[in-house]
């Protein structure tokens, strides 16, 4: 389903930008030094910047905010439209999305919740790369089989997903 409306703000940790639509949010932008950076995610969608508008922005911005401040929130109260993902792709973002706070899990114990076969490794890791909601879908919480940080996006890239993991572990 295509977004009908967006809204980019600044969070302790940079500024986010999101959009959803009367289903859920459909694309969030990992948090980015500039607005620029953040709208870039959601170039081609109207900005409403008015909360009362769709009430899925208006909840994830505050939850978005709260967890930014290191709040612990339940970050899976935000509605996700996933109508558009392959089933192998919503299997794996609920798997990854059913990681708690503080914790990690590796691509293959990804690959296993989504397939059962835990040598789709790599399948598991292109649903990450391509997660259209990090954070909402904490694809930070996906590391090497080695215990390593490996891919993640945004400008900041693997400082913002250590930076995330020490956030959620100082909070648990």
């Amino acid at each position: 389903m295509t977004p009908t409306s967006s809204t980019i703000f600044p969070t302790p940790l940079g500024w986010i930008a999101i959009a959803a639509n009367e289903h859920g949010i459909t694309q969030c932008s990992l948090p980015e030094p500039s607005l620029e950076q953040a709208a870039q995610t959601i170039a081609d969608i109207p900005n409403s910047d008015d909360d009362t508008n769709n009430p899925h922005i208006a909840q994830a911005k505050d939850l978005l905010t709260r967890y930014c401040r290191g709040e612990e929130v339940n970050l899976d109260d935000i509605a996700i439209d996933d109508s558009a993902w392959t089933l192998y792709t919503q299997r794996a973002r609920a798997a990854c999305r059913s990681i708690p706070r503080g914790e990690t899990r590796t691509y293959g114990w990804l690959a296993q919740q989504a397939s059962g076969n835990p040598n789709s490794a790599r399948a598991a890791g292109r649903a990450m790369a391509t997660n259209p909601v990090p954070i909402i879908i904490p694809c930070h919480r996906v590391i090497a089989s080695n215990g390593g940080l490996q891919g993640f996006g945004g400008s900041v890239g693997l400082p913002l997903k250590q930076q995330l993991l020490q956030l959620e572990a100082s909070a648990a």
